[in-house]
This record gives structure tokens, sequence and C-alpha cells, in this order.
């Protein structure tokens, strides 16, 4: 992974303060608008390689977040017997517990998508919430170009984490509840709140529904030159932090968190490369 970009590496430009006030508010979605329209379509190709990764480590612990996932496995007959009769009963039944059995992903602060690509194989629907309306519109044509319908994959624009407005009017109907898992790929850092945004997404979630959150470890304060820099609330987040944050939202049940395989790389002008630690953590809505 090359040192590129420094922050639009992982989408720091998108999450811009989930939960500010009105004002503040108005002034990020303009400025979102305004500088990162162009950065929303070309994210995915200058930060391919890294996503592709992140995508891949996200994978590798299906098992670990603990969801009933959908089944992914493509079972061929065992015997190669073509048999017709009993490959339309074995079609059958399984069309009819794929009917039964959904996994709903909520995909919050998506961005272009990343959370969503990775479990889209284990899932039955994702819906993706973010702030920039052009990290939605990014998200929802490559969703349609991988041949996916809107009720496969789809993002709107939104905010969960306005603390005088608990069930925005533009989320409040049950196709944004009674998910099976809700996750924050990346975005937590961002928030003004996390405690309440966790509140906020556990809300989302069924009884026995999981939250994924995949952020920083703690790491120094990024310059202050940089543009990105006002938009970032936390500077990475201990375990004990965020064990926390799990506990006070109700989803502090079977927590734990994993260090990921992945370091960001940012490099700067005027600085050596910095470089920064995943974690993935997980909780159950008890």
């Amino acid at each position: 992974m090359s040192g590129t970009d420094s922050h639009g590496h992982h989408g720091h430009h998108h999450h811009h303060h989930y939960g500010a006030g009105a004002s503040a508010s108005g002034h990020n979605k303009d400025y979102f608008n305004m500088v990162y329209s162009e950065l929303a379509s070309t994210y995915d190709s200058r930060h391919g390689k890294t996503l592709d990764k992140l995508v891949e480590e996200i994978r590798a612990r299906v098992d670990f977040l603990g969801v009933d996932w959908a089944d992914d496995d493509d079972e061929g007959d065992d015997d190669g017997n073509n048999d017709k009769e009993r490959e339309e009963k074995k079609k059958a039944e399984s069309a009819e517990a794929a009917e039964k059995k959904t996994v709903r992903l909520l995909d919050y602060a998506c961005g272009t998508g990343v959370v969503s690509r990775a479990l889209a194989p284990y899932t039955t629907q994702c819906v993706g919430i973010d702030l920039s309306e052009n990290m939605v519109a990014t998200y929802n044509a490559r969703a349609e170009n991988q041949g996916l319908t809107a009720s496969e994959m789809h993002a709107y624009q939104g905010n969960l984490c306005v603390p005088e407005d608990p069930n925005p009017a533009l989320l409040a109907s049950p196709e944004f509840t009674n998910f099976d898992i809700a996750a924050v790929g990346l975005g937590f850092h961002h928030f003004d709140d996390p405690k309440l945004a966790a509140r906020r997404l556990a809300e989302r979630l069924k009884v026995g529904g999981v939250l994924m959150i995949l952020d920083f470890l703690p790491h120094e304060k990024a310059d202050a030159s940089h543009p990105a820099a006002s938009t970032i609330t936390h500077h990475g987040f201990t375990e004990d932090h965020i064990r926390q944050i799990y506990e006070e939202a109700g989803m502090g049940k079977d927590f734990a968190l994993q260090e990921m395989a992945v370091v960001f790389h940012f490099s700067r002008e005027t600085e050596t490369e910095v470089k920064r630690r995943l974690f993935l953590a997980r909780g159950t809505k008890a």
C-alpha cells in the first residue's frame, strides 16, 4: 500500500461531523458537495488496493462478527448425480430457505460502500446512509453496475446523529429498522458524539443484532494544516473506550475487538510517513 493522498485514503473527507448543530451541518453539507463531488467518483479507483485489502480483512472476520449470515456456499451435487427431479427439489428447498432467511446490513457513514461490498455475499440486503449526496450517488451507481437491485443494495442521504432529532422523517420507515448488523467503517472518529451514534445505531438493530465498528487505534493528532484536520473529532480509540461506548449503548454482550492486518500510510510533504493501525469491534444487542 503506497502512501498517497494523506487523509483521503480512508474517507475522512465524507463523514464530517455527524451530529453537529444545524448551522455546522449546513456548512458541512455545502463543504462536501463543493470540495468532494469529484472525490466520490474517483475514490475507489484512487484507493483501490487499500480498499480491496480492507474488504479481504472484513471477510476474514465474518465468524468473529458472529451474525447468523445468509449461506454463501453454493454446493453442487455431491455424487455428480444429475437426476433432474432431485435437482429441482433441491433448488426449490434452497429457494424456500433463502426466502425465509433475511440478513440485513445497515452501513452507516457508508461512503462508497466498502463495508457493504465486503459483507454483501453474506447478507440479503445492504442499506447505506451517508451525509454526502455524492458518496450516496457513487454507492448506488456502483451497486447498479454490479447488477444489484435497489432492494439488495441502496444508499440514502441522512444523519442519525442529530441530538434533537432521534428519528428523522426520511429514515423513519420500517426499511430503516430491525437490522441484523449495523456497521460503521472508518467513520466513527468523525462523530461529534460517538456514544450517541452507537445508541442510535443500536435502536435500529433487532434484539440479537450486531454492531460492528471499524476504526483507528489511538494515534497522534493530525497536522492542523491538513484540509481534513477539522473534520476529525477523535484521534483513534482504545479498546476500553470502545467497550464503554458499546456497554452504554446496550451493545456490550459478547463484546470483542481485534486488531486488523491493515495499516494505512499517510505521507505529508513536510513530515515523515505515519502509520495507522485499525481495529474491528463487535457487540450484540441484548
